[in-house]
């Protein structure tokens, strides 16, 4: 994937603090669950993200059982449960907003199971051959610890696909992107219409940055990631910065 910070564009700055248990963010994910599917149809930034997916996926054996861990609305199950149709997927997300809209998306998969849990109360129903676990760890209480939880869901060879978003967002500069990015797609006057329906997007991703700010949610570089991953137990098979550089991917096996 090339990114912006690849080719020498605005790079966040990495500064590297682990959450703080005692507090709790202001994110609204319920709120943020109705517009979020904006991103995926006027962000290619994200775009890019569902991609990188896509091709993962055109490059394994058929997964018998996958976990979508924070799965949110329901993007990655999509693709994963379309893709392969004999699969069980698994879509965990602690948000009932989220999961309504994803079960509202992909009703016409009957290979989706919804679970309306946190991950650490999540119970495997037997060990998965992909585990998929986008922009949510950060997020997650003591994320590093839930990275052996990652290990624990899958076989011994299992695949572990990794995105987590590890530098604080900087609103400005985003809407500064996305707005020039619409503006030569679809003009000024849709532009202005599509910020408008995204309002609350914008509205929330500040959250997310002032809690990244505040320590409740996890910042790192990305050989800060890919050193908890190791240590959690995974050998990493693909590692690149993401989603302009605010984002680490990672594709990973489980060792045995």
């Amino acid at each position: 994937m090339r990114t912006d910070v690849q080719s020498g564009a605005y790079q966040p700055r990495t500064i590297s603090r682990q959450p703080k248990s005692s507090r709790k963010s202001k994110t609204d994910w319920t709120a943020y669950a109705a517009a979020y599917d904006l991103l995926s149809d006027y962000n290619p930034a994200y775009q890019e993200l569902l991609e990188e997916f896509e091709g993962t996926l055109s490059g394994m054996d058929t997964p018998r059982l996958i976990y979508d861990i924070g799965g949110g609305t329901g993007n990655y199950s999509e693709i994963a449960a379309r893709k392969f149709p004999e699969s069980s997927v698994y879509l965990v997300e602690p948000d009932p907003g989220m999961t309504q809209r994803a079960r509202e998306k992909l009703s016409a998969y009957d290979n989706v199971t919804y679970l309306d849990s946190p991950f650490q109360e999540f119970d495997p129903p037997a060990p998965a051959d992909l585990v998929i676990c986008v922009h949510s760890l950060y997020a997650m209480p003591d994320p590093e610890s839930r990275l052996f939880d990652l290990r624990k869901l899958l076989r011994p060879g299992g695949t572990l696909f990794l995105i987590d978003l590890g530098r604080k967002l900087n609103i400005a500069e985003w809407r500064s992107y996305l707005f020039s990015h619409l503006t030569r797609e679809v003009g000024i006057a849709k532009a202005i219409q599509i910020f408008w329906n995204g309002r609350e997007i914008a509205k929330q991703n500040k959250a997310i940055s002032k809690a990244q700010e505040e320590g409740a949610y996890w910042t790192h570089s990305e050989s800060e990631l890919a050193a908890a991953v190791e240590k959690a137990g995974f050998e990493v098979m693909t590692r690149k910065p993401a989603y302009r550089g605010y984002s680490d991917l990672l594709v990973c096996r489980a060792a045995s």
